[in-house]
């Protein structure tokens, strides 16, 4: 008899490690790994800092306030998704589609985002210092007050974009496109323009900005 409970309970503590695996692995019915399918979902302050969620869908999803430091979004849907305040430090963004997001006061300091679609983002206030967004499209974004000191930004879009009252400084801004964009107050020192183009800009108040409109030349 002895034997036999023996054999019964190892089986049943082995599964025991696994269950709680799989319980770890759903955060608020969102289920926690790469390619899922989260979208319109509540996970308001969730923690998946450092998670794979590569080509995931969470457009129209609540993250405001949610840790998401060093988590991977290569390829991923986030149009529409509340991010306010949330931590998106070091997080990885290539090619990833955030038009629409609400980016208001989100901390992305050294954000790898290349290529991200970032059309119409709200980010007043946001934190993209030493952010990688070559080639990312940032047109008609509202970026009030958004920090991108020494943001890595050849190539980018800013056409019809509001960066009123941002601060640029010392980023690399090489063939950046800022046709339309409110630039009022925004601060450009020691930013590289080569070849940046600033047709019908408003750059009144702005340091660092070209005295006249136009593409700069090297």
């Amino acid at each position: 008899m002895r034997k036999k409970i023996t054999l019964i309970a190892i089986p049943l503590l082995l599964c025991a490690p696994l269950a709680t695996a799989q319980e770890k692995s759903v955060v608020n019915n969102c289920r926690v790994m790469e390619g899922t399918l989260c979208a319109d979902m509540n996970l308001n302050g969730v923690d998946f800092s450092g998670k794979n969620l590569s080509n995931s869908q969470f457009s129209g999803a609540n993250m405001e306030g949610a840790r998401l430091a060093r988590t991977n979004f290569t390829g991923a849907n986030l149009t529409r998704t509340d991010l306010r305040r949330a931590d998106l430090r070091e997080t990885q963004m290539l090619n990833t589609d955030l038009r629409a997001a609400n980016l208001t006061k989100a901390t992305l300091a050294s954000a790898i985002m290349e290529n991200a679609n970032m059309q119409n983002v709200i980010g007043e206030g946001a934190d993209f210092r030493k952010a990688v967004i070559k080639g990312a499209d940032f047109s008609g974004a509202e970026l009030r007050s958004a920090m991108l000191q020494d943001a890595q930004a050849q190539r980018t879009n800013f056409r019809s974009a509001d960066l009123s009252g941002a601060s640029l400084q010392g980023a690399n801004l090489e063939g950046a496109d800022f046709t339309n964009a409110n630039l009022r107050g925004a601060d450009l020192r020691n930013a590289r323009l080569d070849e940046a183009t600033f047709s019908r800009a408003s750059m009144s108040g702005c340091k660092g900005c070209p005295a006249e409109q136009g593409k700069l030349g090297r």
